[in-house]
Formats: C-alpha cells, sequence, structure tokens
C-alpha cells in the first residue's frame, strides 16, 4: 500500500479525481481493486488531459540521453505541474488583437471622434480638450478652448483652485514642457545677482491674502524668481556677449556697488549698473529682476501643481507676452498706463473728462494693476479667472479690464469731490462683470488704438 500510486491523486486532473472520488472513500470493498490499478493504468488515464505521465517523462529522457552527444548536456526534465482547477484569466497582452480593417464597426468604435458640443457637456468638451489633446485643426481647436473659457469658464473650488487650469493657461501661452532637471539646475546654483532685491519683496507679496499664504510659501516664491532670475541673466549674457559679462563682473566683485544706491553707481559710471536697477537708471536693456515681479508670478505658483510648471509658465510670460514690463525703465507698463488714459476716453469720456479735471491720470492710480494684470487686487480667485480671459485673448486685454473697473465705479467716482481717495485701492474684483463690460467696449475700440493695445508690452 505504500507504494500505490494513489498517494499522487492530488495530482490529477479534476475529471479524473471526480471519476475514482467513490472509489477513495470506500474503506474495503474496492480496496483490491486500488491494488490492480498500476501505475500505467493511471499514466494512460492522465495523458488524456495532453500532459505527459512521470513514467513516460523518464522514458522520453532516457532516449534522448542514449541517443544525444556526450559534448551536449541532458536537458532537465521540467517538474510535473500540478493542474489547478481555476486558471488565470488572459491579460489584455495576451488577447488577440482584431482586425480591424476587416471589421467596419471596431474600426470605426477605435477612431471615434470626440463628441461634439451637441450632445456633449461644454465642462466635459474642454477637460476632454485638455486631456486628450485637439482632434481636428490645431487653430480651430485654440478658438474652440478660448470660447468654452470665455462662456464657460474652468470649474474651480472656493478658493480657486482648478485641477485644469494650469494646463489650459500652458496650453493658451504655448508653453514647451522641460524636465523638471532643467529648473533644478538653475536652484543649485545659488543666489542670482538680483537675489537681495527678491529677498526685499517676497516677505511682502499678496502678504494680507490668507489663501495664497496657506498654499505658497516664501521659500518657494524665493526659488522661483531667483531662477527667473538667473535664466533672464544668462539670455543677456548671450544677447550681449562679452560686455555684458565685464558689466557684470565689474559690479559683482565689488561688494561696495552691490549694495550701494542707485546714485553712487550712477556716479561709478554706466558700466556698473546691472540690469535689476534697471527702473532706477532708466535703461532700456533686458533687465532680470524688477519690483513687482513677485507680485506677477504669484498667481502662477498658487495655480500650478509643481514650481516646475509655474516656473515654465512665469518664463514665457515674461518673456514672450510682456517683456516690456520687465525691461529697464519697464517701458511697457508705461506705454500700458497711457493706453488706460486713451482708452477710457474712447469708451466712458464723461469719466475720463472729470478724472482729467481733477488731474487724476492712469500713472497715479493704475500701476500696479498694469504691471501685476491685476493680481494686485484682491480676492484672488477672481484674479485667476480674469486670467483665464487674459491668456484666452491676450495679456493687453488687461488695459480694457481696468477701464472696466473704472466703469463699474462710475456713479461713485462722478459723485466724489476727490476721486483720488476712492482710487488709491481698487474695490474687490468682480471677474464675470469686468469680462462682460471689457468684451462690450471692445467694440469701440479704434483699429489703431487695438493695434497700440497689441503690441504696447513688446
Amino acid at each position: 500500500m505504500t507504494n500505490s500510486p494513489i498517494k499522487h491523486t492530488p495530482l490529477l486532473p479534476p475529471s479524473i479525481a471526480a471519476t475514482t472520488d467513490h472509489q477513495l472513500r470506500s474503506p474495503k470493498s474496492n480496496r483490491g481493486l486500488r491494488k490492480l490499478q498500476s501505475a500505467h493504468q493511471l499514466s494512460s488515464n492522465y495523458a488524456a488531459s495532453n500532459t505527459p505521465s512521470l513514467i513516460s517523462q523518464q522514458r522520453q529522457q532516457q532516449q534522448r540521453h542514449t541517443s544525444s552527444s556526450h559534448h551536449a548536456p541532458a536537458p532537465q526534465i521540467p517538474p510535473l505541474p500540478i493542474l489547478a482547477a481555476h486558471h488565470r484569466t488572459r491579460s489584455n497582452s495576451d488577447a488577440v488583437v482584431p482586425n480591424t480593417a476587416n471589421n467596419p464597426t471596431s474600426s470605426r468604435r477605435a477612431n471615434a471622434p470626440r463628441k461634439t458640443p451637441a450632445n456633449q457637456n461644454p465642462r466635459e468638451e474642454l477637460e476632454a480638450m485638455v486631456r486628450q489633446g485637439p482632434q481636428g485643426e490645431l487653430q480651430t481647436e485654440l478658438a474652440r478652448l478660448r470660447h468654452l473659457v470665455l462662456c464657460e469658464g474652468l470649474l474651480a473650488d472656493g478658493d480657486g483652485m482648478s485641477q485644469l487650469r494650469i494646463y489650459v493657461w500652458l496650453i493658451l501661452l504655448n508653453a514647451p514642457a522641460i524636465p523638471t532637471d532643467s529648473y533644478l539646475e538653475l536652484i543649485r546654483r545659488g543666489a542670482s545677482p538680483a537675489y537681495s532685491k527678491i529677498r526685499n519683496d517676497t516677505f511682502r507679496t499678496l502678504a494680507t491674502n490668507p489663501l495664497f499664504k496657506r498654499r505658497v510659501s516664501e521659500a518657494s516664491l524665493i526659488r522661483l524668481l531667483n531662477a527667473i532670475a538667473w535664466k533672464l541673466h544668462d539670455a543677456k549674457m548671450d544677447k550681449f556677449g562679452d560686455s555684458a559679462k565685464i558689466n557684470a563682473a565689474t559690479e559683482l566683485g565689488s561688494p561696495e556697488l552691490q549694495h550701494a544706491s542707485p546714485a553712487v553707481k550712477h556716479a561709478q559710471g554706466p558700466s556698473t549698473t546691472t540690469a535689476t536697477d534697471g527702473s532706477e537708471a532708466g535703461g532700456t536693456e533686458p533687465g532680470i529682476y524688477v519690483q513687482g515681479m513677485n507680485v506677477l508670478c504669484a498667481p502662477f505658483l498658487y495655480a500650478a501643481r509643481s514650481e516646475a510648471e509655474a516656473f515654465v509658465a512665469f518664463h514665457i510670460f515674461v518673456t514672450r507676452d510682456c517683456p516690456g514690463y520687465v525691461r529697464g525703465a519697464m517701458d511697457g507698463v508705461h506705454k500700458g498706463l497711457a493706453l488706460v488714459d486713451k482708452c477710457l476716453a474712447i469708451v466712458d469720456p464723461k469719466l475720463s473728462a472729470y478724472l482729467q479735471s481733477k488731474q487724476m491720470k492712469a500713472e497715479l492710480y493704475a500701476f500696479a494693476s498694469v504691471l501685476t494684470m491685476c493680481a494686485c487686487t484682491p480676492p484672488l480667485p477672481e484674479v485667476l479667472q480674469i486670467w483665464d480671459f487674459l491668456f484666452a485673448y491676450g495679456p493687453h486685454m488687461n488695459i480694457l479690464c481696468i477701464c472696466a473697473q473704472l466703469v463699474i465705479m462710475r456713479e461713485t467716482l462722478l459723485t466724489s469731490p476727490s476721486p483720488t481717495k476712492l482710487l488709491r485701492s481698487f474695490p474687490p474684483l468682480q471677474s464675470k462683470l469686468i469680462i462682460e463690460i471689457t468684451v462690450s467696449n471692445l467694440r469701440k475700440i479704434p483699429a489703431d488704438v487695438y493695434d497700440e493695445l497689441v503690441h504696447h508690452a513688446e
């Protein structure tokens, strides 16, 4: 009994185990019958399951050993597999790929275009455009994306946070994808030539905004601005060559000049004035940091999911869309202030004349709003919605958004004997109303003035 092959019964397929189950349960009546069952009989039944028996495998091994050359080692016998009742399901990699050429139904299903606005929610369509990319002509898809941003807006929570916002901004800015290591390399370079100026501004960036302070740290703001300063510094070195390198080395090598006032630096000669002081010196060469860039980059950090994303978007924005705002004496900002007065005279002549009679020019009350694209005026969630509109149709529309804020204050300003006090700080933003008035006033702007709007920040 100890040599009986019945001990190997668990290795049998379920079908065989089922047929002999009643025999195994019998204590005495079929014991003699089990003795007569040989290993050959079991192996013949086992072979019916298309699996070679142990004895068959041993014989095959002996035949291969005798017929093979003495130089080649005998192959190892694979272990006898233990068959289970349940097998794993076929994975996707095991699946047979259907021939879509002979199956037009599956081909249409695989190449089905994205749902059209007629049978899809606009917000779902916007999300599909961001996640799947353009399904048709690029310019047509971009026009549709801008229209959805304008009419539907981006879905966000009460704090203004949206999962799609930073990606919509990157698409509308046409920002390239860069590896995160590129941003980290700029961080590892340490303090930039504008580091001291950056540290003087970052601690007061949106200081009274609890939403911003809770999400964005000062350290993050410093890193991003310092990386931008290095990026602009490298671009300046490449553009102006050896003369720029000599000027930078002259000041960076002198501790006295690094902390000296602009007047002292000017007395030492024009070559010792760095780009960071371009606004004070009245230069027109590209700068690497100007006061106000800290507020301008704050919404990018707030909306982005990483510093690298904010870095890419902010760098493209200040170098491609509004380089005049961070260049030298910020000539683009001053052109924008002049356009605020000009556009207000077009859209609301009475209000413009009243402010001019009080000697209230835009340079006295709208400088921060022009420089920061209205980011200096709370609340921050409303700022983000205005920026959605600006990135969709151009940052130059910010000038008309400022005019729209003045139109909203129209009655209060006209009845106030001293509008200066009212314009020291703009009232809280109402993004939907501002955008609505801006689009309405856009029809009143002549073509030549609109062309000035488009190119004033270059």
